[in-house]
């Protein structure tokens, strides 16, 4: 299995189990949300203590159970205008629980059930589409190698770029053709590489934005956007044609399979994490629910972009 299918497997792997955790957190929350909910069967009428509450413009409503004991407690609503500071709040909640958690007896304020759901589906159409870059760049290759090709010489530039959320290495390839003209194409990182002299014969399929270089051993590479008429602006390109740190100092045996560079992996994991969490805290409060999804949804969005950056060893 090549270097950049295994990538690609990888980096669907990432997506879909990242927001199988997210979904499956908020639906498990969800669920014991409406389960609680559907047991509160008993009716009391608080009042709004307080209005506007936060970006959502939740209410503060004091409420009193069965049994006389008071409470305090915070509401999502969406009909902010008509639950005025001083005004009545239907309040249902379970006569038999401990807690006497209150829930909004208008069953048209659903505001808590659909901050729980919501982003499920919002993650949904995040998930989505990072997992079909990789078929639809799969199928973009296919498509370009079969096209007819023209021979060219290229020069492997490796370099580091300056995003941090990306793999910090890429490779590219600097296409010359016969007629002069200077083409720079961005591409996976393959094992083939790794010894290649500093200029090669290599033969380019395809035209336009959609090529694929074919090394002279028969190995494609798999292109990364399309090709263009200037160095890349966002990354410092080393001098030579292979990398200059120790690694160099170890040369691939034929047939093995290069490991990915694991601590970058941990660092981005780390950083979405970190960066979760802050969000969390900051937009949804101290609350588990909220932290925690924001946690899992930042590592699983960084992680994706991470590979779908073209990490190389």
């Amino acid at each position: 299995m090549s270097t950049p299918l295994r990538t690609a497997l990888l980096g669907i792997a990432v997506t879909v189990a990242g927001y199988a955790l997210f979904a499956g957190w908020l639906g498990l929350r969800a669920d014991a949300y409406l389960d609680a909910r559907d047991g509160a069967t008993a009716r009391t009428t608080g009042v709004v203590v307080e209005d506007g509450i936060g970006d959502d413009l939740d209410v503060r409503v004091r409420w009193t159970d069965g049994t006389g004991r008071t409470h305090v407690q915070r509401f999502g609503v969406y009909d902010t205008g008509r639950y005025a500071e001083g005004e009545d709040f239907p309040v249902a909640y379970d006569p038999t629980a401990g807690d006497s958690r209150g829930f909004p007896a208008d069953p048209e304020e659903t505001a808590e059930e659909d901050d729980l759901l919501a982003p499920v589906f919002l993650g949904a159409a995040v998930a989505l589409p990072l997992t079909l870059v990789w078929p639809v760049r799969g199928l973009r290759f296919r498509l370009a190698a079969r096209r007819p090709g023209r021979p060219t010489t290229a020069r492997v530039r490796t370099g580091i770029r300056r995003a941090a959320w990306r793999a910090s290495r890429g490779t590219w390839l600097e296409l010359t053709y016969p007629e002069g003209r200077t083409r720079w194409q961005r591409v996976m990182w393959h094992p083939a590489l790794h010894e290649a002299p500093a200029e090669l014969p290599v033969t380019v399929h395809g035209t336009g934005r959609r090529t694929v270089a074919a090394l002279p051993d028969g190995t494609r590479l798999v292109p990364l956007g399309r090709p263009r008429d200037h160095p890349p602006s966002g990354a410092v390109l080393d001098d030579d044609a292979m990398r200059t740190d120790l690694r160099d100092a170890f040369v691939l045996p034929p047939g093995t399979a290069a490991a990915p560079p694991w601590h970058e992996a941990a660092a981005t994991a780390g950083l979405g994490s970190l960066l979760g969490l802050v969000l969390g805290l900051v937009m949804t409060g101290p609350t588990l629910t909220g932290t925690l999804s924001s946690v899992l949804a930042c590592a699983t969005l960084t992680g994706s972009v991470w590979l779908l950056s073209a990490p190389q060893p």
